[in-house]
């Protein structure tokens, strides 16, 4: 039997299943391994299985199910995050890196809404996710209200502090418009390091949180070992994934979606069938910032601590470099991308100092052979039976 007609049965669900164990099996071994010949050998073989998956027609298979199967999907892709965890339960540095990486997977997909979605340049979403993080840090600190709270409360400042850059973010486009978000987080990283009320260039230690009744500071026994602490921040961290995950689909196949891509297209054709582009790029922006300042939030949160060091440029770059490496638009792609994003600097400890190095060089390579990412935005088919088209 072809094996691309095997693949596509039921939906393509059969190749999803079958992507979904490689990049649970992969992410296994990258967490494991400690050698650096190993650690290379295996960024070998992921390159060798990615043009494997997309030659037999895995990754159709995969999209496809992605786009008909959208509840399947989110059932199955958290399904094998939530067997990561639990094969690494007792792992205090393994559960970090996993809840690093939804955290941050959550926050590209904010960025997805403005740049994928919308074609909103942000250049500051360090910023944004830094902003939520000190929200969360001030008020745990001064207790006045319960911590589920601050998490929503990071969310809305994140969003406020957008309403700044509103004014300039609408009246310029293109290279003009990233200019404005590049100032805009040098200058917020700048008040953080002098502002002496937020810890300065120390930072803010958070302690003592609480979430939904459990201390988030201990763990528990169970199958006869001490299961971490972060065991509970990345069931939470794979909640607001799943959350963040849904509300993009949800805008992206509607009728808000459509629009959002037409002014994405072109402004002045938009504006003449009578959507208001500016509207449009507003409720993008904040929405957007909402999900990267909850992102930030739950980070602080989970390590305990918050400086300016997490508001950089640099981190911004790491965002852009997500969602580019991804595929811009796609929420799946952006969880791959950040895997290896955030884990391989950490494995591979020689290239730490020269991470914004590889950044850009995994950039230009991965572009050569997918101009539009690892997993391409898949078109919309609004009929009775979605599916891709390309």
């Amino acid at each position: 039997m072809n094996l691309k007609l095997l693949f596509m049965r039921a939906d393509g669900l059969l190749g999803l299943a079958i992507v979904i164990a490689l990049c649970i099996g992969e992410a296994c071994l990258l967490l494991l391994l400690e050698s650096q010949l190993a650690l290379f050998l295996l960024l070998v073989l992921t390159v060798v299985l990615w043009f494997t998956v997309r030659r037999v027609g895995l990754a159709q298979a995969a999209g496809n199910a992605v786009a008909c199967r959208v509840g399947a999907t989110n059932m199955l892709v958290c399904l094998g995050i939530f067997i990561l965890i639990l094969i690494f339960r007792e792992e205090h540095y393994a559960l970090l890196m996993i809840g690093t990486v939804l955290l941050f997977t959550t926050a590209g997909i904010g960025l997805n809404i403005q740049t994928g979605l919308t074609g909103l340049a942000n250049f500051a979403g360090a910023s944004f996710f830094a902003s939520g993080g000190y929200t969360m840090a001030v008020l745990v600190q001064k207790g006045t209200i319960p911590h589920e709270l601050a998490l929503l409360a990071g969310g809305a400042i994140s969003a406020f502090i957008g309403i700044l850059l509103l004014l300039p973010v609408l009246r310029t486009r293109g290279y003009y418009s990233a200019l404005v978000t590049i100032a805009f987080g040098l200058l917020f990283s700048s008040f953080l390091q002098v502002n002496e009320h937020l810890g300065g260039s120390e930072g803010l230690q958070i302690e003592g949180l609480r979430l939904f009744g459990w201390d988030m500071s201990t763990g528990f026994e169970w199958g006869g070992g001490e299961v971490s602490f972060y065991f509970a921040y990345c069931v939470l961290a794979i909640l607001v994934f799943l959350m963040a995950s849904l509300l993009a689909h949800a805008i992206e196949w509607s009728a808000i979606g459509v629009n959002l891509d037409a002014t994405r297209n072109d402004e002045l054709v938009s504006s003449t069938f009578g959507i208001s582009t500016q509207r449009w790029k507003i409720t993008a922006f904040l929405l957007g910032n909402f999900v990267i300042g909850v992102a930030g939030a739950l980070y602080s949160g989970m390590t305990g601590f918050i400086s300016p060091a997490g508001s950089t440029f640099e981190q911004s770059l790491l965002l852009i470099s997500i969602i580019v490496l991804g595929g811009i638009g796609n929420t799946w792609g952006t969880l791959i991308a950040a895997t290896f994003i955030i884990l391989l600097p950490e494995k591979l400890h020689a290239l730490q100092e020269y991470r914004v190095l590889l950044f850009s060089v995994l950039v230009v390579i991965i572009l050569m052979f997918s101009p539009k990412g690892l997993v391409p935005r898949a078109m919309r088919n609004f009929s009775r039976k979605r599916g891709i088209h390309e």
